[in-house]
């Protein structure tokens, strides 16, 4: 039986037609017409929408309409159809698929959260999460300002494509999504299975999705392997984010017909370093080697410090497949066990890489830098160096420390400089973000058997300062040029949303810190300050986190906006084009102003811009899926045990913890709490004990266990042990 079965069906008997059967019938017109917002009808359409059965009641349609329409309720047209009397608004946007009940149209260039259009799942026309769409905007019902409206077209599909596990029954199969945002099975006919494999894990595309079906059909185009095995699993999170598995052949054949050598009219077109004292600092288990430091000491008492950077520009040149690739895939992406590169490996792990003992082509920013860190000349321009020494992140630490080994004197003294560029920084309003971040211990099948808290030092924050340095400068010299006028590429960095900051202000008095929002200019210091206190404490992570997600994101554009974050006035991203497409950007545009080149369109670097932000956010994701994963994969084998944690989120359906030891998050689902029913206070973020009025809030320490864990989902369901807190 359908889902109005047993209702009374719509119409009106005519017994005396009282004023009352008309007021009744003018109400359901108007009904009608607020659901079909839009819309125009002929009143014999009218007759048959609404279902008028008698004669007597069809007679007050007529009148009913008029009433209607002069009391500006309702208009009618020049053809004599009615629609609803305001004109409709449409409205352009993206769908952020929130749950399976309803999704907000987020509009094109929107600037608050109250402009995001609410859209029950039954007005999106199938639209799924991110597809652009166009939306009506329908007339306001009650009191609330959330604009509702209706999806009636669907402009652009973000994806066709989904990974899942695949269910077969006798007659039929469904794809059920990794994809948190997809609400719906897949349907797949036996036919199209492609040899898929009850609870394997399979790329469905989508084929069909007729008005009216609950779900979509598709066809499986790609059998990954076996859910659960970690190979299957990090090929089912890059097929999610459509991240390549390769280079096409034709790629790696082009990379291939790049010389190995260096010729001497390159060398002279450049300035030489190879004579200077070089190094480079990077992660022990590195291949890619964009930056190298070089230093001397001059005459005057000062030193000179390079900052050099892979030319990868050099080697790539536009309208090639290489350049081609590269833009498309603009940025390497850094998995848990594994990095899908931007560049083929004969350049990020070889030309372009800065190798010890080699010869390399750099582009530099050169500075005249003195003992107090103050930067008194600096230049910029293509070179060649060689390497004398590389050193891992470990190594060079230990020379330090020792105040032995290779450079160890010259490396202490670099180090002083950058501590009193740091300083600068912070002094001027930059925030101190220094976020824990967890690595795993993955044996040969990629089990996570361990976790490794991974601590800055010293030698990471010198590396960090000098190529904020170099980025600084080369942004600064660009601006500084014309006025801001040539374009170029900037990272640019908003204020954040102060609102957002009141909130976390809130959340961060609940640990006993406090953070003055109400003064713009005071914000960077009091977000340090909060930094400062908390390190070491079990709410460090979360409030870092949290903290990190009140900023705006930072993005790439042409306009040469502000870094708020790091209290730069311009500031862009030089020193990573092995494996950042903005900074092959910045290559050729700063290369194109040094030869005296004009400024280009701006429009095209613009759109490369949005580009290379969306690649970014992708990976970004990616990386957090797979991240997911494991703690996913960790936890499971750490089930039966109480962990320490902190309530890091508070929901009508469940509570966020996220366990001190491990730095993973799960929930504790409300249904599961059975000491009490518990109602959730929205305006305070916590939940309230019907009977016993416990309180269950924000940054409250718990203790929990591990219930179970969905490697499909990347889900940790809780409990608190002994079901208390």
């Amino acid at each position: 039986m359908g889902r109005n079965s047993g209702r009374k069906k719509s119409g009106f008997k005519s017994k005396g037609n009282k004023p009352t059967d008309l007021e009744h019938l003018k109400l359901k017109i108007a009904q009608f017409f607020d659901n079909n917002f839009g819309e125009d009808f002929a009143e014999k359409q009218l007759i048959k929408k609404l279902i008028l059965r008698d004669a007597a009641t069809k007679k007050l349609l007529s009148p009913a309409l008029q009433e209607l329409v002069d009391e500006g309720r309702i208009s009618r047209n020049p053809r004599n159809h009615y629609s609803s009397a305001s004109d409709p608004e449409f409205v352009i946007g993206e769908v952020d698929f929130v749950n399976a009940r309803f999704a907000f149209v987020i509009p094109n260039n929107h600037e608050k959260k109250e402009d995001d259009i609410m859209v029950k799942e039954a007005d999106l026309k199938s639209a799924l999460d991110g597809d652009k769409v166009r939306v009506m905007i329908l007339p306001k019902k009650g009191r609330g300002n959330r604009r509702e409206g209706k999806v009636l077209e669907i402009l652009e599909r973000s994806r066709d494509e989904f990974v899942g596990r695949i269910e077969i029954s006798p007659r039929f199969a469904f794809v059920v999504p990794d994809f948190k945002k997809m609400h719906h099975d897949i349907f797949v006919k036996k036919s199209d299975l492609a040899g898929a494999q009850h609870n394997q894990k399979v790329v469905v595309k989508l084929t069909d999705w007729s008005e009216g079906d609950k779900s979509p059909t598709g066809k499986i185009i790609h059998v990954l392997g076996k859910a659960g095995d970690h190979e299957v699993e990090i090929h089912s999170i890059m097929a999610e984010f459509g991240l390549p598995f390769d280079y096409p052949e034709e790629i790696e054949a082009e990379a291939e017909t790049i010389p190995d050598t260096i010729s001497e009219a390159e060398i002279k077109r450049r300035k030489d370093f190879r004579d200077i004292d070089t190094f480079t600092i990077d992660p022990a288990d590195a291949k890619d080697f964009d930056d190298a430091i070089s230093f001397r000491y001059l005459e005057n008492g000062n030193m000179e410090i390079g900052v050099h950077i892979a030319d990868v520009t050099h080697y790539v040149t536009p309208k090639t497949l290489m350049e081609k690739e590269a833009y498309d895939r603009a940025t390497s992406v850094y998995l848990v066990d594994r990095t899908i590169p931007m560049l083929p490996e004969r350049l990020s792990n070889g030309l372009c890489s800065l190798r010890p003992n080699e010869d390399k082509l750099t582009f530099s920013c050169v500075f005249e830098i003195t003992d107090q860190a103050e930067v008194k000349d600096f230049w910029i321009g293509r070179t060649v160096i060689h390497s004398n020494r590389r050193f891992s992140y470990e190594e060079a630490q230990e020379n330090m420390d020792s105040e032995s080994g290779d450079y160890a004197k010259d490396l202490l003294k670099i180090n002083s400089m950058a501590k009193l560029l740091r300083k600068e920084r912070f002094k001027k309003g930059a925030i101190n973000f220094e976020t824990v971040e967890v690595k795993f211990q993955l044996n040969e099948s990629g089990t996570p058997v361990g976790l490794i808290i991974k601590e800055r030092k010293d030698v990471h924050k010198l590396i960090e300062e000098f190529m904020l340095l170099a980025n600084k400068t080369v942004a600064t010299y660009i601006f500084n040029k014309n006025k801001g006028k040539s374009t170029f590429i900037y990272r640019v960095h908003d204020y954040p949303d102060l609102e957002k900051l009141a909130t976390f202000a809130n959340f961060a008095t609940k640990f006993g810190h406090e953070v003055k929002v109400t003064d713009e200019k005071k914000v960077s210091n009091s977000l340090n300050k909060l930094m400062e206190e908390i390190v070491g404490k079990p709410e460090q992570n979360i409030l870092e986190q949290l903290a990190i997600r009140t900023m705006a994101k930072a993005k790439y554009t042409t306009e040469p906006k502000l870094h708020f974050g790091l209290a730069f006035d311009h500031y862009t991203h030089f020193t990573s084009p092995i494996r950042r497409y903005p900074d092959m950007m910045v290559h050729r545009l700063l290369q194109h102003y040094l030869d005296g080149g004009k400024p280009p369109e701006t429009q095209a670097w613009e759109e490369k811009c949005l580009h290379s932000s969306e690649r970014e956010k992708r990976a970004a994701d990616a990386e957090r899926a797979s991240i997911k994963y494991k703690q996913v994969e960790y936890m499971k084998l750490a089930e039966d045990k109480d962990y320490a944690g902190i309530v890091t989120g508070v929901t009508e359906w469940g509570v966020y913890v996220e366990i001190s030891e491990t730095k993973c998050e799960g929930m504790v689902k409300v249904q599961d709490l059975k000491d009490d029913y518990y109602d959730f206070d929205d305006k305070n973020m916590r939940l309230i004990g019907a009977k016993n009025k416990r309180m269950i809030t924000l940054g409250d320490k718990v203790q929990v266990r591990v219930t179970r864990t969905d490697i499909d989902r990347r889900t940790i369901d809780l409990e608190f042990a002994s079901n208390d807190k």
